[in-house]
């Protein structure tokens, strides 16, 4: 190992003086079964990035991956490497393969195809190239060279080399993950900085080698990891990226500073301005609003619902500068920073204050102001002097303005005063309920026949009126039905109720009325009946995304998330023939959580059995230590609805 590292360091120095360093590291890096959970082994990974004074960043990436088994040459058989062409040029500019004979073969770069990526939803022009391998035996090995100058996102296209400048001229930013699904020996990322440029970083999760040197007018940062593990996940875990081994580095000063910038970026280029159709538009679709929410609510639902998500390259204006109002308004559809730009431009119109906001969905954004948005919404100040955010891509045919499935999530406001990265506030479980009563008899035959009454919120109500608003109006009954039917297969639905129109989603909530018959439904013996209540059973388990929770770890490393914060109550009243007791224990269960909680009830009077249950969930992003409360709730759940009844005459 000593030599392996001695010969990785020289080889990064240019220092090595050997015939052939890269077969030398091979001779020292074991077989797959010293790796045991990979398929190829990275032997090194190392990235080296020029920084210009504009803030353009040149990448030269040497890789060298050995083969372990056959499904690792099965995965490198094709070299890959995505780019967006408005904000990136790239190259492979060296691939060779070591053959486990001692052979060596050196690929011709004249067959690397340049092709658009796959692409759904987002037509933005990225593309990919790509050169064949071909065969690869465990033992083999390649050793890659790429190039890149530019940085990740799209934004305003200039001609020639501008383009590839960063948004914030004269400021250089990346994230590095320094974790790996495979084995890795060593990856090393080095910034060569003009040294007038101070460059802040942090290193998350995890420790690396640093180093930072003056050389001459440049400075060098280096940053070092040795014998990287295959990172081992858990389920419904939150973002890879939140846990795992990275580094953050900027130029930018802070938040605020990038607040400034997005505010002002957009501002010059006139995103919001409305036109005099926008203003006449506006002002018919608030003819009837009394109160400023009324307004505000009018404004979101529209774009939220009227405006298609598709995007295509329109020209200048992708990434961070919005596109301007009359385009959005004229062709109703576009991307998340689309729809914030025409609401922006609606509210303007109305005369309310308001401006475009960055996020991050799905992961959390860290305190180093490297750029770590994927989403684009809008805030809003209203009479209370406070800024609200508002989301129309995330909200059509939902309840809410800001869809609360974006709960404890960072933002960055583009506003003229500048603002801190903030995050969004929990919504509490009540503003997300399912509630679902039902009334049923059971004959002496085992026939159910009853009636169910189901109402839900939030965004518990969206997840429950998606069966209506996602489909045709044609499938409405049998997706209703199809609740009924995963449950117990011989249900017959006798009539239902959802409403003229579940679209009209600000009517109120979401309403099911179901009578349904289920023959056989319960076990018939000679003196037994055995079943389960039908209500217990996690119908419309689409309003319960708890419910999918893997409960088999008994503890967890990392944070775990669930859809939302939910609030749910399940009541059946059950009818049963005459002289039948249950001999089940009556239930009378309790546990009481600050994440979690859950009561249970089952019991007889007379002929009737009584269940009841309320669940309650806190949060949206959970901690490790919040596992056991919410994994005891969500497992008491489950129980209920495989624990049968048991009525004995």
């Amino acid at each position: 190992m000593k030599k392996l590292l001695f010969t990785l360091t020289c080889l990064f120095a240019g220092l090595l003086l050997v015939a052939d360093p890269v077969e030398d590291l091979l001779s020292t890096t074991g077989s797959a079964d010293d790796y045991p959970g990979s398929n190829f082994l990275t032997v090194f990974d190392s990235t080296k990035v020029e920084v210009q004074e504009t803030g353009l960043g040149y990448f030269y990436t040497h890789q060298l991956f050995k083969i372990l088994n056959k499904q690792g040459a099965l995965e490198k058989r094709v070299i890959e490497y995505g780019y967006d062409p408005l904000s990136a040029f790239v190259e492979i500019r060296m691939v060779k393969i070591y053959r486990k004979n001692g052979s060596i073969e050196e690929l011709d770069l004249s067959e690397v195809k340049d092709y658009p990526a796959p692409a759904r939803a987002i037509y933005w022009g990225a593309r990919e190239r790509m050169i064949e391998v071909g065969r690869l035996e465990p033992g083999d090995a390649l050793e890659v060279k790429l190039f890149k100058k530019g940085f990740t996102y799209a934004l305003l296209m200039e001609e020639n080399e501008d383009k590839y400048i960063p948004p914030m001229r004269g400021h250089f930013y990346d994230i590095v993950e320094f974790w790996s699904n495979q084995h890795v020996i060593n990856k090393t990322y080095t910034v060569n900085m003009p040294a007038e440029k101070p460059m802040q970083f942090e290193f998350y999760h995890g420790e690396c080698r640093s180093s930072m040197r003056f050389e001459g007018d440049r400075t060098i940062y280096t940053f070092t990891k040795s014998n990287i593990e295959p990172f081992k996940g858990e389920p419904n875990m939150t973002a890879t990226s939140d846990v795992a081994p990275k580094l953050l580095l900027s130029t930018s000063p802070d938040w605020e500073a990038k607040s400034l910038w997005f505010y002002g970026v957009n501002e010059d280029y006139n995103a919001f301005d409305p036109t005099e159709e926008v203003k006449a538009f506006v002002d018919e679709l608030l003819k009837d609003a009394k109160t400023e929410m009324d307004s505000v609510s009018i404004l979101t639902h529209w774009v939220a619902d009227n405006m298609r998500y598709s995007g295509i390259s329109m020209g200048p204006g992708e990434g961070y500068t919005l596109h301007n109002a009359e385009m959005n308004f004229t062709d109703r559809c576009g991307v998340c920073k689309d729809k914030a730009s025409l609401l922006v431009a609606f509210l303007r119109a109305a005369e309310f204050e308001s401006y475009p906001a960055m996020t991050m969905a799905g992961s959390r954004i860290e305190d180093i102001p490297a750029d770590q948005f994927n989403h684009s919404v809008t805030v809003v100040k209203l009479s209370d002097g406070k800024y609200h955010l508002l989301d129309p891509t995330w909200v059509p045919f939902v309840r809410e303005l800001w869809s609360s499935a974006e709960q404890q999530q960072n933002f960055l406001m583009g506003i003229p005063e500048g603002a801190d990265l903030g995050i969004t506030e929990i919504s509490e479980p009540e503003n997300h309920y399912l509630k679902i009563t039902g009334n049923s008899i059971i004959d002496a035959a085992g026939t159910l026949e009853g009636e169910i009454y189901l109402t839900a919120e939030g965004q518990t109500d969206a997840a429950i009126r998606g069966m209506f608003t996602r489909e045709y109006k044609s499938e409405w009954g049998k997706n209703l039905e199809a609740e009924f039917l995963r449950v117990n297969p011989k249900a017959e639905i006798i009539s239902m109720d959802f409403g003229e129109n579940p679209y009209n989603h600000m009517a109120g909530p979401i309403e099911i009325k179901v009578k349904y018959r289920i023959p056989g439904f319960a076990f018939v013996g000679e003196n037994n009946i055995i079943f389960v209540p039908f209500v217990a059973d996690n119908v419309f388990a689409r309003g319960m995304s708890h419910l999918y929770l893997n409960t088999k770890p008994d503890e967890r490393l990392y944070g775990f998330r669930d859809r939302c914060s939910r609030l749910v109550n399940l009541k059946e009243t059950i009818t049963v023939p005459d002289g039948y007791s249950m001999i089940n224990e009556n239930l009378n269960l309790d546990l009481d959580g600050e994440a979690a909680a859950y009561s249970g009830i089952l019991s007889q009077t007379g002929n009737v059995i009584e269940m009841e249950q309320e669940i309650i969930l806190e949060k949206r992003i959970y901690e490790p230590g919040d596992w056991p409360e919410v994994k005891k709730v969500v497992k008491a759940q489950n129980e209920m609805a495989h624990s049968p009844v048991i009525l004995y005459k």
